[in-house]
Formats: structure tokens, C-alpha cells, sequence
């Protein structure tokens, strides 16, 4: 049984890899954001693989939100 979890950011964003790393010790709200991003990421997996079944409406809005946050990372990578 595999435990990957697909879309962590140094997948989603492989050339910003060394930045994140970074940023991630240097900059609070990117840390915070980074955070947030992978504990959203973790809950929408464990929804679609049925690890944590939750009802459609709420998938969507995880998903809705690990979008928000992927791009404002992205915007502070890319800056």
C-alpha cells in the first residue's frame, strides 16, 4: 500500500524546490502558508481515496481552498 500523498508542493513546484526550503525557514507566512497547504492537500487525499469520506460539497470546498493557497505560494515563489 503506498502512503504518497500526490500534489505536495516540491511536486507541484520541482524548480522552486531549494526556495521553498528557504522560505520556509525564513519567511512566517510563507511557512504558515506552506502549513496550511499540506494539512488541506493531506485532508482532500485521505477524502478522494476514502480514507475520510466527507460529503461532495465539502470536498470541493478543500479542494477550492488548496487552490487559494497554492497559488499565493506560487505568488511568493514566482516574486
Amino acid at each position: 500500500m503506498s502512503t504518497h500523498t500526490p500534489h505536495e508542493l516540491h511536486e507541484e513546484f520541482p524548480e522552486f524546490n531549494d526556495k521553498i526550503t528557504q522560505l520556509k525557514s525564513a519567511d512566517a507566512h510563507f511557512a504558515r502558508l506552506a502549513d496550511e497547504y499540506h494539512e488541506v492537500n493531506r485532508a482532500v487525499h485521505r477524502a478522494e481515496t476514502n480514507v475520510e469520506p466527507v460529503e461532495e460539497l465539502v470536498e470541493v470546498e478543500m479542494r477550492k481552498k488548496r487552490a487559494f493557497l497554492k497559488d499565493e505560494i506560487y505568488r511568493l515563489l514566482s516574486a
